[in-house]
């Protein structure tokens, strides 16, 4: 079957009077329910997709109906690409995930996918991160979900969404009870606000279908934390909150504590690259030792927490046997914090693969050792060897399977 496959695509090729791409002729050798077509392979020699490349690619799908995800991550696929897949989205197509990750398409690509997922009612998760889509663009994706009925997860980080396209996903979101993830990182924001933030909160405070939200990089500050948590002691169906990148400090972390003292829903909670600090890392430490039973994993990366900080999480740790994974590099690691985490790893509390430490002895004295470990190591790019989706550095793909298998 799959020389039969890579034949078709021959076919196809001739019957365009194109010529074949040698690298998507490979992967045409490589199926299985998952077509992996991507421009950031180092494995094979790449020839990148094109517009034109798509045509032959979906004559093949359209006679495949079994491949039901197609991942064309990193090509050179532009606006002229993006009506040739809105035509393939219209037409019956059985895709149920398209990842369109870092290619070249701009407003015009954005309105032509979303306005043929107004009738497109297979597709279930599509990511445009890294497309400049701009804010229009984005709007484009906003109406759609006031339409589409069947879209679960979106993924548009990194689209250099603003501030009126954040507001108009906040407000579709009241009302949409399809998705259940979305991605809003890194919108451009010219002045420093808590406008958006705002909206969000108030969406989260009635929405009752969403399970996983992406707010990295939104300049977030302590009051627009404290906005969410006001709604999200009301929210009783988020499980991953990522507040990475922000401007968060004690104060905001604290905030957060007291949620986790009531909240029992949320699994996984994202700081990574934020200042809470020792004060910060104490508040948590106290949620976690004596509240909260259902937090999961724990991506504290990067935040200036000293020993202080990341023993009080130790001692919690010990007693709290829910919190499976914790991510700690990137602090101070003095010797108090070495002798907490290595304990808790030497003993069992901790696995090698929970974690993105490892003890080792250097001149009679225990450090810790980086392991690329992580909540979603491979967001961005698949490994040259080993697993793509490698649990020990995609946990988060492992706790959110856990509830869909």
């Amino acid at each position: 079957m799959a020389i039969a496959l890579s034949q078709q695509y021959n076919r196809a090729c001739t019957d365009l009077n194109q010529p074949v791409n040698q690298f998507i002729e490979v992967m045409f050798r490589q199926y299985t329910s998952t077509l992996k077509i991507c421009g950031n392979n180092r494995l094979v020699a790449v020839k990148r997709v094109t517009d034109e490349d798509f045509l032959a690619i979906s004559r093949v799908l359209k006679e495949n109906n079994f491949i039901t995800n197609l991942d064309l991550r990193f090509n050179n696929l532009t606006n002229n690409g993006a009506a040739y897949i809105a035509k393939f989205l219209q037409d019956g197509c059985s895709l149920f995930h398209l990842n369109l990750m870092g290619n070249d398409i701009e407003i015009d690509g954005a309105g032509h996918i979303a306005k043929a997922l107004h009738r497109n009612d297979t597709l279930r998760s599509l990511r445009m991160t890294g497309n400049k889509i701009g804010n229009k663009g984005a709007m484009f994706f906003a109406a759609m979900l006031q339409i589409n009925s069947t879209l679960e997860a979106l993924d548009l980080g990194d689209c250099d969404l603003g501030i009126e396209s954040l507001i108009a996903f906040s407000t579709v979101l009241k009302q949409n009870d399809s998705i259940k993830s979305i991605n809003l990182n890194r919108p451009l924001f010219y002045v420093l606000q808590e406008d958006t933030t705002n909206h969000i909160a108030r969406m989260l405070k009635v929405n009752n279908t969403l399970k996983e939200i992406h707010l990295s990089k939104h300049e977030m500050t302590d009051s627009g934390v404290e906005r969410l948590c006001e709604a999200l002691h009301e929210n009783r169906t988020l499980k991953y909150l990522d507040l990475s990148c922000n401007k968060i400090t004690r104060d905001g972390v604290k905030c957060l504590a007291n949620l986790l003292k009531t909240n029992a829903v949320l699994e996984i909670l994202d700081l990574t690259s934020n200042r809470m600090e020792d004060e910060g890392a104490i508040y948590l430490a106290e949620a976690i030792h004596s509240y909260n039973h259902s937090l999961r994993a724990l991506a504290i990366v990067s935040n200036n927490i000293t020993g202080q900080g990341l023993k009080a999480l130790a001692a919690a740790i010990k007693v709290n046997k829910g919190l499976e994974y914790i991510y700690i590099w990137g602090n101070v690691l003095d010797e108090d914090a070495c002798l907490a985490f290595s304990e808790l790893l030497l003993t069992g509390r901790l696995s090698a693969s929970s974690t993105d430490v490892q003890p080792c002895m250097v001149d009679g004295r225990v450090y810790l050792a980086e392991l690329f470990h992580g909540l979603k190591k491979h967001y961005y790019w698949t490994p040259s060897y080993g697993i793509a989706d490698d649990p020990v550095c995609n946990s988060s793909l492992t706790i959110i399977n856990d509830h869909t298998s």
